[in-house]
Order: C-alpha cells, then structure tokens, then sequence
C-alpha cells in the first residue's frame, strides 16, 4: 500500500512561507467549502501535508499537483500560476473537436464548479459586460453588488450570464449560459440567509451589499469535444 505523506520539515536553512501555490490552493479550497481533512482524503494524502502545501515554500510531486487540481476542478497551471500571464484561447485547433450542446442538468453541475461569471446588460450608453463573484443556491444565481451599480439598475430587466472554461493544452472547453430577469432580494430574511452563506467578498471591494438574483428561464452550454 502506499505510504501517505506526512507534513515535512522546511529543509535546513531555508525559510518557510506561503507560497504562490499555497495561496491558490487555500483559496480554491475554502471557496468549495472544504477542510484539509476532506481534500487531503480525497486527493490520497494527509490533512497535514495539504496544511504544509499551503503555508511553506513547498515543491510537491507531480502527481500529488496533478491530483489536487483534480479535487479542486483546476489545472496545475492554474494551480502553480504558470498561466497566470497567459492569454487563452490561443492554442492551435485540433482538425477532429465538434461542438456539441450540453443538457439542463450538466449546465447546472457547471455552474456550481465556478465563482467568477460575467453579467450582459443594457444601459442607456448600450450594451455592458460585467465581471461578478457569484454563487448558485438552489437553481438560482446569486452576486452582490453596489446600490448604485449598473447591474443593481438593471433589475427588472432581462439579461444573460455566461460562465466557461478553456484549456490550451488540450484546446477544448465548454461554456454556459442563463438567460432570465435579473431581481434585487429585498426579505430580510432571505438577505441576512446570503449573506451568512457567502464564502468570499466581492473582489472589486467597497460596500457591495446588494443582493441580486437571477432565476434563469433558458439554461443552455456548449463544450467542445474531440472525436477521435
């Protein structure tokens, strides 16, 4: 059987500190609401090697990297920050993808790997994009922002919100896309129950306290596949 790492000691003289990836790895970890215990299970290694990941300059193998971005639903890349600079989408297509559509229900298992999604709207100026923070409860997308905001104006129109994932190393990816009217969430009860369930704060900082939600009426994906 194999032995399952344990936390090790910083090597003599060198100082310990988190990392890059350490930071990374925490993130990602506490945005999926998992403990080191539940990740270090998962991926085959101790609670405590997944704390030393995480808080030392540390070089892991391979494949404990490769089984970690797994659990995490990222790449190494995404991991080690070695595509942090990088723009995507610019890999060379391979001859044999095909796009193919994704049902309703893998659309919604998308939804809930992802935290960051982009909002359309119209504005009096004409169409915006916008970047939010997000999170799924129950079938219903939910994003906090400005009183004042554009998307915090938009509500009681329709607008459409797009999640993908593109992988230059193997040149696929998928996308999703809800379309529906965008609502502000004015129950208190329903106010304070968001908040209390919230993992992270909008990244753009600030005041943002005003709950938005959208209950999609047409949820549609499309991933691309290779066929050979």
């Amino acid at each position: 059987m194999q032995s399952i790492p344990r936390t090790p000691h910083p090597p003599s003289g060198r100082t310990a500190g988190r990392t890059d990836l350490g930071r990374r790895l925490a993130a990602r970890r506490e945005e999926l609401g998992l403990s080191r215990e539940e990740l270090g299970r998962q991926c085959g290694v101790d609670g405590n090697y997944i704390a030393y990941l995480e808080q030392h300059g540390a070089s892991p193998a391979i494949g404990t990297l490769v089984r970690v971005a797994d659990v995490l639903g990222v790449t190494v890349d995404d991991l080690t920050g070695a595509s942090a600079g990088r723009v995507r989408g610019r890999a060379t297509a391979r001859h044999d993808t095909a796009l193919v559509p994704l049902d309703e229900e893998e659309c919604r298992m998308l939804l809930g790997t992802h935290g960051v999604g982009r909002i359309a709207l119209f504005t009096p100026d004409g169409p915006a994009v916008l970047p939010v923070n997000y999170m799924v409860v129950g079938t219903t997308i939910v994003f906090r922002t400005a009183a004042q905001a554009l998307a915090a104006r938009a509500a009681g129109t329709e607008i459409a919100f797009e999640i993908d994932k593109i992988d230059d190393v193997t040149a696929d990816g998928w996308s999703v896309l809800a379309v529906g009217e965008l609502q502000a969430v004015t129950a208190p009860d329903e106010i304070q129950h968001l908040t209390a369930t919230a993992r992270s704060h909008p990244w753009a900082g600030g005041p943002r306290t005003h709950w938005m939600k959208l209950a999609p009426v047409r949820l549609t994906g499309r991933r691309v596949v290779h066929e050979s």
